[in-house]
């Protein structure tokens, strides 16, 4: 049954577009879903319909090609993905994680080149971050930029990149100043076509499989100087901290659309399905099953609603991101597992959507920091 307390973090003009977008989602996106997840990966015809439709860059600057909403807009592609347990395209690293770095601190000249492409689904990004053995420690990362004349040489590698194989450009942390520590970070925009750059493996996954993940290598890589961002060095560390917030939220939203997505398939499935002659619903241990699961999405919804609402005021803060995304995401995993026990063996098969669902959700306690970081940020005031 729906919630008492009314959503009031959206307008009528959000909700407009959640009604194209759900539209898009169901009619190009789910019929062909499986097959992608066989391919493991997404076809580039995707990507441009994406940017047709206004779905790629709704925060995007009007000036290069997007919509220019704020957060709000993207939440709705979140909350869409996550109702769909859609976990690729990977537009959310596309469009809310990488292009907030370039509108927010690359150069006009960078903005220009970059931002209507990727608004258009012509350019697809990805960012590369983690590296082997660092996980979520960014100020251990080895790979180096050493300045050559008008250019850096990129050495290094990366692992885990989400869009590592279809990606046209990534957005690469090296270290410029290795004596400074997480200080000497700088980030480079880096075209895929470089020569240099080789992309390792596709990885194996246990869910997200039509999302591409992939290793990265940059083999003396030559890159101009103006694709450093922002045009200055060792402003990385302070570049990556300014979007944590955001790319924290966009794991928060799309996990309590997943969850609240699976309680209710599962509130459908144990109405019409029956155990000694009974519906399931009707047993004591699945309503009260229902109601535990029911009232943690309650609870926990109007707090992400007002964490997107301070995030599209800029005003959000990176411990209370941390505590949206830890309590959402251990959430998801709670809730959808009880989920899927309450469709018994068929939970287990693929055919039923609430087994991707768990598959997939369960990365979501790891990347844009594992819950144990989260709760170090969220401890550092004690």
């Amino acid at each position: 049954m729906p919630s008492e307390i009314a959503r009031t973090v959206f307008q009528e003009e959000h909700e407009a577009f959640r009604r194209s977008v759900r539209a898009f989602l169901e009619s190009e996106v789910l019929p062909q879903y499986e097959t992608w997840e066989e391919a493991g990966k997404t076809p580039r015809e995707i990507w441009l319909r994406a940017g047709e439709i206004g779905l790629l860059g709704t925060s995007i600057p009007e000036a290069y090609g997007g919509a220019g909403g704020d957060f709000r807009y993207d939440a709705v592609v979140l909350e869409e993905l996550g109702r769909l347990s859609i976990g690729a395209p990977a537009w959310d690293m596309h469009s809310y994680i990488v292009a907030p770095f370039l509108t927010h601190f690359g150069t006009e000249a960078q903005k220009a080149e970059w931002l209507p492409r990727m608004a258009a689904g012509e350019a697809i990004a990805a960012i590369g971050l983690t590296e082997p053995g660092t996980g979520s420690d960014l100020g251990g990362i080895r790979t180096s930029a050493t300045r050559d004349g008008d250019a850096y040489l990129l050495q290094g590698s990366k692992i885990f990149i989400t869009n590592g194989i279809i990606a046209d450009f990534v957005l690469v942390a090296a270290k410029t100043s290795p004596e400074l520590g997480a200080k000497g970070i700088s980030l480079f925009i880096v075209d895929t076509q470089a020569p240099g750059f080789r992309r390792g493996r596709k990885l194996r996954k246990i869910g997200n499989h039509a999302q591409d993940t992939a290793e990265l290598f940059f083999d003396g890589v030559r890159v101009p100087a103006d694709r450093l961002l922002g045009g200055i060095e060792n402003q990385g560390w302070a570049q990556l901290m300014h979007g944590l917030a955001q790319e924290r939220m966009v794991v928060a939203v799309r996990s309590i659309a997943m969850a609240q997505a699976s309680f209710e398939a599962t509130l459908d499935y144990v109405r019409s399905r029956t155990a000694w002659g009974k519906p399931i619903v009707s047993f004591q241990n699945t309503r009260f099953k229902l109601a535990e699961m029911e009232t943690e999405i309650d609870v926990g919804r109007p707090f992400v609603d007002r964490c997107i609402e301070l995030l599209a005021e800029n005003r959000l803060s990176p411990e209370m991101a941390a505590k949206a995304k830890l309590w959402t995401t251990e959430l998801a995993d709670r809730v959808i597992d009880e989920c899927l026990q309450l469709h018994g063996g068929y939970g287990y098969m693929a055919e039923y959507p609430i087994s991707r669902s768990w598959t997939d959700a369960r990365v979501h306690r790891i990347w844009a920091g594992t819950s144990e970081v989260m709760k170090h940020i969220i401890s550092r005031a004690y």
